[in-house]
């Protein structure tokens, strides 16, 4: 393809190679050795695709290399964040002369191109309520180009390391000449990705996504560059201990049991038949309800059964796969993959589901794993599982010289929903910085409630009522929360449910005028308002307006008949389970949509505020920070809790602490 005169936006997909697995994350798999680019396919300004055959020679065009660096060239791609990351990689070994990065000498991103001229066809399907994958997307709109199904098996002949066989000759990668007519197919494949991508661009072109969620998008890609340090010898070692530890625990179990497997929950329901114990499970819950009755030598099998059944390791393992050359840890957050609210996923390692930790010599614990002496961690701690687990969260440490600030916002669903609502107690509790759960019990039980002091027992209830059931739910959740393991009977839970909905009325009343707003909007396809909301129903979609601007999307909405015989309201999405469907939803879940997504839209506030800090990471509320040792903690906390000029009244607090490794304080 000649120069054109003028480039405004190119559209591109890539086809690559890498013996370091895609599951680890993009970055140490375009960071290995022997990452290569095979296949180029581009658009310039909506023209025709041109494939490049890199893997048999041909060269990317220099007016191609030079736009991948020139902030005035849109670029897009379906899951863009992989080709800008790749490209960096790939630029800096081959043409160094156009690789360019971003940021400040102390940040950490200078291996890679600067995202903010990089746009995302999947985030913007996301926006839209619409699948993740290029397929799901293509599928749903009924695009005129399809993703070609031969795509996977062509990946896996192509772009991963084969084994040695006689048959192929002993080789340990297939090259295009092994299948030429594969190959041919696999440029037809690669042409066809930038189709359906420009496809899906020009279908949503009429709801286009807001700029400054674009914004937030290269925020969050900077976070995801900037990665976050791991202590390799914490890690290493933590998975050293637990192999001595499951080994140990193995040997114990075979002793006291005499199986050859006691792992096997068919061979341990057996040994426990032979004592007289008949289960039909061996889940966690089922052994902690046997704990309650079996014998003491019986309750040691069991609990030796539960040290080994933790699964600490596959976190660190997940750590030691993921982390790059410079001890980084990178790309552990999906921008909008939650597309209910908008809110991040976790990848690779999930941060968002770390176990907490409540030992009180938690750095001492911390500093014999990092020793590497097994036998002196066996002699000081009888659970290794148990205490590897908790200190999963310390092997993320800040570079040398630097300190973690950990800020996180206090009870900010509570708060939106009470401010949504205008739940004039609870609001007022947020003013004088009371305990919500204490004020909570306080209100369903009608006398004075006190964490530590006076009808302390009651906070729990409080607590785990506020957890369960700010969004419409009822005895079942309470069950799911745990309310049953925490002392209350079958018979307490439908009355508190009715404590807390008398003692809630304005947000009950939130549930029902949502309820009633949605329901409105998609029966007189037109706009309705409810609680400072905006439902607008348009060309087959439902939108909710967010005071932010952002918009959440459903996908056809209808009104349907629940189970009950009464109305509902359906629309598609994924499901649960991560298939197109139908789906459900009524007043209260819409609730808990909109409560999330402003929850979301606020922490996002708060990271646009603190962007001028290296914020390294965030788990749910919470911001994790790496700073010079001289940054004042509250001067940070006062930055993130500030109340967005699109929702003046909120009350917003954050708190904070600082440490020397990450750990929930």
């Amino acid at each position: 393809m000649k120069r054109p005169d003028f480039i405004k936006t190119i559209s591109i997909d890539l086809e690559t190679y890498s013996s370091v697995p895609i599951k680890y994350g993009v970055y140490p798999y375009a960071e290995s050795p022997d990452a290569e680019i095979l296949l180029f396919a581009y658009s310039v300004n909506g023209e025709p695709v041109v494939v490049i055959d890199v893997a048999q020679g041909e060269e990317i065009p220099d007016f191609i290399l030079e736009a991948l660096t020139d902030e005035s060239v849109t670029k897009w791609a379906f899951n863009a964040s992989f080709e800008r990351i790749f490209l960096s990689y790939w630029l800096k070994r081959n043409y160094p002369e156009y690789f360019k990065s971003y940021s400040i000498d102390e940040d950490t991103v200078g291996n890679y191109l600067d995202p903010s001229s990089w746009r995302c066809s999947m985030i913007w399907a996301a926006y839209m309520g619409l699948p993740l994958s290029l397929e799901g997307v293509g599928a749903v709109l009924g695009l005129e180009e399809q993703k070609l199904k031969e795509g996977k098996d062509l990946i896996r002949y192509f772009c991963v390391p084969c084994k040695p066989t006689k048959s192929n000759g002993g080789r340990t990668r297939n090259m295009p000449s092994d299948a030429p007519e594969k190959w041919e197919m696999f440029k037809k494949y690669n042409k066809r990705d930038v189709e359906v991508e420009m496809s899906i661009q020009s279908r949503l072109a009429k709801y286009p996504v807001p700029e400054f969620v674009w914004g937030e998008y290269h925020l969050d890609q900077e976070i995801n560059d900037r990665g976050i340090a791991l202590d390799m010898d914490v890690v290493e070692n933590a998975i050293k201990f637990d192999a001595f530890s499951k080994a140990r625990l193995m040997s114990t179990m075979k002793d006291k049991t005499e199986l050859e497997n006691p792992n096997s929950v068919a061979q341990m329901k057996d040994w426990l038949s032979s004592k007289g114990i008949e289960t039909a499970s061996l889940d966690k819950k089922a052994i902690i309800d046997l704990l309650k009755t079996v014998p003491s030598d019986v309750a040691n099998v069991l609990k030796l059964r539960q040290q080994l059944a933790k699964s600490s390791v596959k976190k660190y393992q997940a750590m030691q796969n993921s982390v790059c050359t410079d001890g980084r840890a990178r790309g552990m957050f999906q921008f909008y993959g939650a597309n209910r609210s908008g809110r991040w996923a976790g990848r690779i390692i999930q941060l968002q589901n770390l176990p907490q930790n409540h030992m009180s010599d938690l750095a001492e614990a911390r500093d014999v794993v990092k020793s590497g002496d097994c036998d002196f961690m066996n002699m000081l701690y009888n659970d290794i599982p148990d205490t590897l687990s908790q200190l999963i969260r310390t092997a993320f440490v800040p570079k040398e010289g630097y300190k973690f600030v950990v800020s996180d916002f206090s009870a900010i669903e509570a708060r939106v929903i009470a401010f949504l609502a205008k739940e004039q107690w609870r609001i007022q509790v947020f003013k004088d910085n009371k305990d919500i759960y204490c004020a909570s019990a306080s209100a369903m039980f009608h006398v004075p409630v006190e964490k530590h002091g006076i009808n302390g027992h009651l906070r729990q209830k409080g607590k785990i009522a506020e957890l369960a059931l700010g969004y419409g739910s009822s005895c079942g959740a309470l069950t799911s929360m745990g309310a049953l393991d925490m002392g209350l009977t079958e018979d307490e839970l439908q009355p508190l449910v009715d404590s807390w909905r008398a003692a809630n009325p304005c947000i009950v009343q939130l549930w029902w005028d949502v309820d009633r707003a949605v329901k409105d909007a998609i029966k007189m396809r037109t706009a309705t308002e409810a609680h400072g909301i905006r439902f607008v129903y348009q060309s087959g979609m439902l939108f909710i307006v967010l005071p932010s601007g952002r918009r959440l999307s459903y996908v056809k909405p209808r009104i349907g008949e629940n189970r009950f015989g009464g109305e509902s309201v359906t629309y598609e999405g994924v499901g649960t389970n991560k298939k197109w469907e139908r789906i459900e939803s009524y007043g209260p879940k819409f609730v808990e949509n909109i409560v999330q997504a402003i929850s979301r839209d606020i922490l996002c506030y708060a990271m646009r505020t603190l962007s001028h800090c290296l914020i390294v990471g965030h788990v749910h509320d919470e911001l994790i920070i790496e700073c010079h040792k001289d940054v004042d903690l509250n001067a940070i906390c006062e930055q993130m809790g500030r109340t967005p000029e699109w929702i003046r009244g909120l009350l917003l607090r954050a708190d904070g602490y600082e440490t020397e490794f990450y750990k929930k304080d």
